[in-house]
């Protein structure tokens, strides 16, 4: 299998390290999370797919292990979090645009943490082409591109999650028989790339040029991660203040090859700040 082997998370009293992963079900995702956050103890950990009410989410097995944490969630749908070793400030839901629904709400979330603006965000998967779910996911990039408008040169910015987008044909197994799939659609790929280009740098890709990198293997693709039948559609984007001081960016499998895994697996970043 052409992976990464298990992240070997970097230390020092400078790094600010930022992890990023879809758990699809957070409850059911436990078992890798914790265990996974004392191993690597990242700065941050931003969440997606948490599937929970807020009364429910499992704030007390976060605060045990060292984190302070915040959520947003829907029940057995959406849902964000984002789990962090210092305070967190700042926290908003949603666009804040005036537009934003209760799903909206669940899908995104920013705050501060040592002086980075954080926006977790799982973007819509669109369903289909000719849905109205895919319009929405489009309409979604473009109110995404007036946000970091607004702060792209004000601070440092970090964008990370499920943004539910393959970039390139680099970044899925078959380009050409996926070429019509919402997460590989030349419209999103344009979307996503509008937003990129206000000065968002790709930082996986900053570090990481070789094929067959992927943060997603489809549980209904038979051996998927054994054959390395994937994508990369989870991501972690900075903008040029930020990107500079980046000195990494890895995906790691090993929460993928656990036992009841999430169909995602962890993707992490890490900064000299």
């Amino acid at each position: 299998m052409e992976q990464p082997q298990a992240l070997q998370m970097p230390s020092g009293s400078n790094l600010f390290t930022v992890a990023t992963y879809n758990v699809n079900s957070i409850r059911a995702r436990m078992h890798i999370v914790i265990p996974w956050l004392k191993q690597h103890q990242p700065s941050v950990l931003c969440m997606q797919e948490t599937k929970v009410v807020d009364a429910d989410f499992p704030r007390a097995a976060f605060e045990e292990a060292g984190y302070f944490v915040v959520f947003r969630g829907q029940k057995s749908y959406n849902g964000v979090a984002v789990a962090s070793r210092l305070p967190i400030q700042e926290v908003q839901y949603g666009f804040q645009d005036g537009e934003d629904t209760p799903e909206d709400q669940a899908r995104l979330i920013s705050c501060v943490i040592n002086g980075v603006r954080i926006v977790n965000t799982y973007v819509p998967q669109g369903r289909e082409i000719t849905d109205s779910m895919f319009q929405y996911k489009l309409k979604w990039f473009e109110r995404l591109n007036s946000l970091f408008s607004r702060w792209i040169s004000r601070e440092p910015l970090l964008w990370c999650g499920d943004l539910n987008v393959a970039p390139e044909p680099m970044d899925v197994y078959d380009p050409e028989g996926l070429k019509d799939h919402v997460c590989f659609h030349e419209d999103v790929r344009r979307a996503f790339h509008a937003v990129k280009a206000l000065g968002l740098v790709d930082i996986f890709r900053k570090f990481n040029q070789e094929p067959k990198q992927y943060t997603f293997y489809d549980y209904r693709f038979p051996k998927s991660v054994e054959r390395v039948k994937g994508w990369r559609i989870d991501h972690i984007l900075a903008n040029e203040s930020l990107a500079v001081r980046a000195t990494g960016c890895y995906i790691d499998m090993e929460p993928r090859l656990a036992e009841k895994p999430s169909d995602h697996t962890v993707l992490a970043a890490v900064f000299d700040v």
